[in-house]
C-alpha cells in the first residue's frame, strides 16, 4: 500500500555535552514513503555520516512492514545556528600534497577551488555521527506513522473491494435463471426439428431413433451451458475474500490466490456461454475482478 510519514528531530544539548557535540539547532530528519509492490523491497538514502545506522533501520522496518517498495531518506541538519568549522592545518597539508602529485601526473588538471576543499574535508570537521539510540528512536515514529498512513489506505482499499464483492454477486444471481430459460428454448427447439425430421422421415428411419437423436442432443447442450458449478465456486471464493479482508491480518497472498480463482470461474463463465447476456455478465464479471487484483497486490 502507498504510504508517506516523516518526522524531525531537533536534539538539544544536555548539561554534560558540550556545544561542539551537539548543536542546539542541529536538526535530525528521516522520512520514508511506500508504494504498491508485491514483495518488500527496501531502498536507503543516507549521508555518508549515517551509513553505519542503515542495519537497524532495515532490521526495524522489516518487522513492521512485509510489502511495498520502500525508500528511506535520513538527514542530519546542523540549522542556521551552526558555525562552519574550518578544517586544521593537517588536512590542509594532506590535500595540498595531494593535488600537487595529481599535477605531477596531470599538469591539465584544474586547481581544487575553496567549495572543493570544504567537500573534501567535510568528513574531518562535519557533524558528529548521532547517537543511534536516538536515530532508532526516531525510525520508530516514522515507522510507526507510515503504518497508520498505510492503515488508512488499507481500509479504503477494503471498502473498495467490498463493494466489487456486492456487484459480482449480483451479477451472479443474474446469471442463475438464465440457464433453465435457455435449457427449456433449446429443448423445445430440439422437439421442433425432432417434429420435422417426422414429417421428413421415410421408412428407412424410425421415429423413436429421430426422438432418442433429439433427446441426447439436448441432454448434452445442457450439460455443456451449465455453469451452476461455476457460479456455486465463485460465490464461495467472494465470501471467503469478504471474510478474510473483515479479519485483517498478513492476507495478501491468499488474496492473489483466490483472485486468481474469481478469474478463472469468470473465464469459465465466458466459454459456456450459450447467449449474448451470459457473456456480457462474464465480461462485467472479468472488469471487475481484473479491478480487484490490481488493488489486492497493494494490500499487506
Amino acid at each position: 500500500m502507498t504510504g508517506y510519514a516523516s518526522v524531525q528531530h531537533s536534539p538539544q544539548a544536555t548539561s554534560g555535552e558540550s556545544p561542539a557535540s551537539t548543536s542546539p539547532t542541529a536538526r535530525l530528519g528521516l522520512e520514508i514513503r511506500s508504494v504498491n509492490s508485491r514483495f518488500l523491497d527496501l531502498s536507503f538514502r543516507l549521508p555518508e555520516e549515517l551509513r553505519q545506522l542503515e542495519p537497524g533501520l532495515r532490521e526495524l522496518i522489516t518487522r513492521q512492514i512485509k510489502r511495498g517498495k520502500v525508500e528511506v531518506r535520513a538527514s542530519q541538519d546542523a540549522g542556521d545556528g551552526a558555525t562552519l568549522q574550518a578544517p586544521g592545518h593537517q588536512t590542509l597539508q594532506k590535500v595540498a600534497a595531494l593535488q600537487d602529485k595529481i599535477h605531477d601526473w596531470l599538469p591539465n588538471a584544474p586547481a581544487l577551488s575553496v567549495s572543493d576543499v570544504l567537500r573534501m574535508t567535510a568528513g574531518s570537521s562535519g557533524q558528529a555521527v548521532p547517537d543511534e539510540a536516538a536515530w532508532l528512536n526516531l525510525a520508530a515514529q516514522v515507522v510507526k506513522a507510515l503504518s497508520e498512513a498505510r492503515a488508512r489506505e488499507g481500509a479504503r482499499l477494503t471498502d473498495m473491494l467490498q463493494g466489487h464483492i456486492v456487484q459480482l454477486l449480483r451479477l451472479s444471481e443474474q446469471a442463475v435463471p438464465l440457464v433453465p430459460q435457455l435449457v427449456e428454448q433449446q429443448r423445445q427447439r430440439f422437439l421442433e426439428r425432432w417434429k420435422d425430421a417426422m414429417a421428413l422421415a421415410d421408412g428407412s428411419h424410425l421415429p423413436e431413433a429421430a426422438q432418442d437423436r433429439a433427446l441426447t442432443e439436448a441432454t448434452a447442450f445442457a450439460i455443456r451451458i451449465d455453469v451452476a458449478e461455476e457460479l456455486t465456486r465463485l460465490r464461495s471464493h467472494l465470501e471467503e475474500i469478504s471474510r478474510l479482508l473483515k479479519k485483517g491480518g498478513d492476507i495478501g497472498k491468499r488474496l492473489d490466490f483466490l483472485i486468481q480463482e474469481l478469474h478463472r470461474e469468470a473465464n469459465t463463465l465466458g466459454s459456456k456461454s450459450a447467449t449474448l447476456e451470459m457473456t456480457r455478465i462474464s465480461v462485467d464479471m472479468k472488469v471487475l475482478i481484473e479491478q480487484m487484483r490490481e488493488q489486492v497486490q497493494n494490500i499487506e
